[in-house]
This record gives structure tokens, C-alpha cells and sequence, in this order.
């Protein structure tokens, strides 16, 4: 319960911040977030068909 509390809180911060800053700036930290997860989400599937 305290772990979901935790995600919704910063969740508001993330999504506050992001009101108040510009689209373009908005529109790349997406981008590189994006990046970052399909890069971890490849990874994670390339170690798991390796080791087992």
C-alpha cells in the first residue's frame, strides 16, 4: 500500500512538472524515456532466452 502510494505521488510530481515545462522539452524527455525502456525491455528479453 505505501509502494502505491509512493508511485501516485510521484507520479503527481512527474506529471506537474510536466505541465509547467515546454511541449518541445516535454516531447524529448518522452522520447529519451521511451528509448530507455524498449533498450531495458530488449536486454531483459536477450538475457532470459540466454540463460535459460
Amino acid at each position: 500500500m505505501l509502494f502505491l502510494v509512493a508511485a501516485l505521488l510521484l507520479l503527481g510530481v512527474a506529471m506537474g512538472s510536466v505541465a509547467h515545462a515546454p511541449l518541445p522539452v516535454s516531447l524529448v524527455a518522452a522520447a529519451v524515456i521511451g528509448v530507455w525502456l524498449v533498450v531495458f525491455t530488449v536486454r531483459e528479453r536477450h538475457s532470459r532466452r540466454h540463460s535459460s
